[in-house]
């Protein structure tokens, strides 16, 4: 399996993770998307034109989602809880921050530089930094649910992100935004995010 990924991609190192807790054997393959000709290189791997996108023969498999469950299925639903509205509830979390936290996107766009701190919020973000607490303080502590999975995959980096704006959430919300900062699975996408800056 070729996991084709994109250089400061928040969807591409998300399923990075997710095949690091499947434990799947996946090859990477990283295009710059800083480079104006990044979608023409894509499309040699991927019709759709976007990353992360996931070869497998002659079968790709787009978009992060999609890429997700199939590692869940490879590993027989292990990247679920076990519970059946759980399950429902994991989903609805991870398609929640696919399609959504626009104004936070664009506020704070992901970065590895230093960036000096939000002093003001406007309403947008606040707005949705408080359905983040609300999410946040959903968590069994140190995972969402009782074992690693998707759910902390995809709002890790969203945590991260949260915090290089020097954006602490309060309560059980803080205590799993740290938990997911002191998570191994994280701390190494951000240094494989890292390593791209440096190739």
């Amino acid at each position: 399996m070729d996991l084709i990924m994109g250089t400061d991609s928040t969807w591409s190192l998300r399923v990075w993770i997710c095949s690091q807790l499947a434990e799947l054997d996946v090859e990477t393959r990283l295009i710059d998307l800083a480079q104006p000709d990044h979608k023409s290189e894509i499309r040699l791997y991927s019709a759709a034109g976007l990353v992360p996108a996931l070869n497998i023969g002659s079968v790709v498999i787009h978009d992060s989602l999609s890429i997700a469950e199939f590692f869940n299925e490879c590993v027989n639903g292990a990247l679920y809880p076990p519970s059946i509205t759980e399950r429902a509830c994991a989903r609805s979390l991870c398609a929640e921050l696919h399609s959504g936290f626009q104004s936070i996107r664009a506020r704070c766009p992901f970065t590895l530089e230093y960036v000096i701190p939000l002093s003001v919020l406007d309403a947008d973000v606040q707005q949705e930094l408080e359905r983040i607490e609300q999410i946040f303080s959903y968590a069994h502590i140190p995972f969402m649910f009782e074992s690693a999975g998707i759910v902390d995959a995809f709002y890790s980096i969203l945590a991260f992100r949260l915090t290089v704006y020097g954006i602490e959430l309060n309560g059980v919300a803080g205590e799993y935004q740290k938990s997911l900062l002191a998570w191994q699975h994280l701390k190494d996408a951000i240094e494989l995010a890292k390593s791209w800056k440096k190739s």
